[in-house]
């Protein structure tokens, strides 16, 4: 039977990709006592990159937003798995950090990110409002438009 959580990803529509695998010599999540660190999350759909380019540039807004949001899924796939398969297990997101791959002179930084904060909130109600920081880099691995990265309290 699904938890709360997976039910409410249902009835947003959303399916959880498996885990992605590092692409580096790093770890997806670290675990201690009751906090998960999730790394940087990249937006990718079925297993591939799916927005690339910079902010206003070849990247509009609402693209920001919904790479953001494929950035945010990542983040719940690799939040499942530290969480031993249950999201259910999720007191809070207490931070979530946004880079933001930006043309020179874009400041919509803050809106793209409202993509993965406002689907936060959408899965986990109260318990996905979230202290965050988000900020324009010049350029991200593989050309990524977006990453997003998260700090978790769990039960």
């Amino acid at each position: 039977m699904a938890g709360r959580i997976e039910a409410r990803l249902a009835e947003l529509g959303l399916t959880l990709p498996p885990a992605a695998k590092p692409i580096a010599t790093y770890v997806a999540f670290t675990v201690t006592g009751k906090l998960v660190v999730v790394s940087g999350q990249l937006p990718l759909k079925d297993g591939v990159l799916a927005v690339t380019g910079k902010l206003g540039e070849t990247v509009s807004v609402d693209q920001g937003q919904e790479s953001t949001r494929l950035c945010f899924l990542n983040v719940l796939a690799q939040l499942r798995e530290a969480a031993g398969g249950d999201l259910d297990r999720v007191k809070q997101v207490l931070r979530l950090g946004g880079f933001i791959a930006s043309a020179p002179g874009f400041t919509q930084q803050a809106l793209v990110m409202n993509g993965a904060s406002d689907l936060s909130v959408a899965v986990f109600g109260e318990a996905g409002r979230h202290a965050r920081t988000t900020i324009g880099v010049p350029v991200l691995p593989a050309d990524a438009a977006t990453e997003v990265e998260a700090l978790i309290e769990l039960y």
